[in-house]
């Protein structure tokens, strides 16, 4: 595999926002078809979508190694010992180490993987209505330096610091965005496109969506979007008032609270809008907390 190609595609996964895996053989000892310097990339389904490090057998113990990575976050050292039927059974009962693993093969070597997780960056994403918002203009800043991709959708904002990217285009069509899983949304369309932006955003699978609205119209955007026919699950998952609770009155107060909602759902922390929740469970039929 030529290096330059082996680039442009991994390139091409981290500009879609994939999260993919790179095992790269760092090490052969005794026979083996892969050798050092040999690499795979192994999608987030754990299947081996370019390159190899040296057969079926290795890569179908690394893919799934793979996808544990991708679940940790973390980097990993693996040995992968070939060995005949007989001493791979002996080998995997008698080794408990999670980073050694046998299989059933006649080279009789042994290979070190390096098996690498690419996740992509946390992305704050903040659809603006235009003209001076301290909230937005506060959301990038912190977004900024707690090391999200900032991101704003925005015709006219009015912006103290540089967002990573910033779309401007007037009657910008959503569809046209493509959102990760891993995204953080954060609507401040002060009523106007609420709902129009909620309906698009309710056909994506999300990390987050939060909208800045009083508990009144949250509740009237829910009315509105379930008359639109939108799945009631995003609706009860949407964090409205957006931002933990936490007494905020100040625009930078509001920042900080919002802030602290979004990275305690990226770090699997609960943190309940109940008044939004019984403002509208009644509407949707259900009291059921997030």
């Amino acid at each position: 595999m030529k290096q330059r190609e082996f680039t442009r595609f991994i390139d091409h996964l981290a500009e879609r926002g994939e999260p993919f895996v790179v095992a790269t053989v760092v090490g052969v000892h005794g026979s083996s078809l892969g050798k050092p310097g040999f690499k795979a990339v192994v999608s987030k389904e754990g299947r081996v979508v370019l390159g190899t490090i040296g057969g079926v057998c290795p890569e179908s113990v690394v893919a799934s190694m793979a996808q544990d990575a991708l679940r940790t976050g973390k980097a990993r050292l693996v040995k992968v010992h070939l060995e005949d039927a007989e001493a791979a059974v002996d080998g995997a009962l008698a080794n408990r180490d999670p980073d050694e693993v046998y299989v059933e093969t006649n080279c009789g070597g042994t290979m070190e993987v390096y098996v690498e997780p690419y996740l992509p960056a946390n992305r704050l994403i903040l659809i603006g209505q235009g003209g001076r918002d301290d909230v937005e203009d506060g959301l990038v800043k912190m977004g900024n330096a707690a090391g999200f991709e900032t991101v704003v959708i925005d015709h006219s904002p009015v912006l103290t610091e540089d967002p990573d990217v910033l779309i401007t285009d007037l009657d910008y069509d959503l569809e046209r965005f493509e959102f990760a899983e891993s995204d953080s949304v954060v609507v401040l369309t002060k009523g106007e496109r609420d709902v129009a932006t909620l309906e698009v955003l309710s056909r994506r699978k999300l990390k987050f969506v939060g909208l800045l609205a009083s508990l009144a119209r949250a509740s009237g955007d829910v009315a509105r979007l379930r008359e639109r026919g939108v799945d009631p699950a995003f609706l009860l998952s949407l964090h409205s008032p957006v931002g933990v609770d936490i007494g905020a009155v100040t625009a930078e107060e509001v920042v900080v609270s919002i802030m602290a909602d979004v990275i305690a759902t990226l770090r699997g922390k609960h943190a309940p809008h109940a008044a939004f929740l019984e403002a509208v469970g009644g509407e949707l039929g259900t009291g059921t907390a997030r």
